[in-house]
């Protein structure tokens, strides 16, 4: 990538707001988890407790990586599977506007694959 400096900037927020926003999805799953209530969806059938810690690392732990720049490509591929199991299994009988959050946080998770995590992150440095 050219070594734009707002180029830079645009990877950073495009890595960083994403993140913040699917915090507000996974951290109340995290708190589930280790209050020990395992009770949640089994959408691709492999048990509700596997299907409460996957959600978690996807929604919770890679995003925090991501936002920090960690491991950036990595810890999208979690987060990217995650959305396309929301979008497509979860509500994937649901009307457009009910699973359209989904696949706009995978749509972030492609790019940020795809573009990595520009200058501003711990990859970086």
């Amino acid at each position: 990538m050219k070594s734009n400096g707002l180029a830079h900037i645009g990877l950073a927020v495009l890595r960083i707001l994403p993140s913040l926003m699917m915090l507000s999805h996974g951290f109340p799953k995290f708190k589930k988890l280790i209050s020990g209530n395992l009770e949640f969806g089994n959408p691709i059938g492999i048990g509700e407790a596997p299907s409460l810690f996957l959600a978690v690392v996807g929604e919770f732990i890679a995003p925090i990586l991501i936002i920090i720049g960690y491991k950036t490509r990595y810890a999208a591929v979690p987060a990217l599977i995650t959305m396309l199991v929301a979008g497509f299994i979860v509500h994937g009988t649901d009307p457009f506007g009910t699973k359209e959050k989904a696949f706009l946080y995978a749509a972030f998770y492609i790019a940020i694959i795809l573009l990595g995590p520009g200058k501003y992150s711990v990859d970086k440095k």
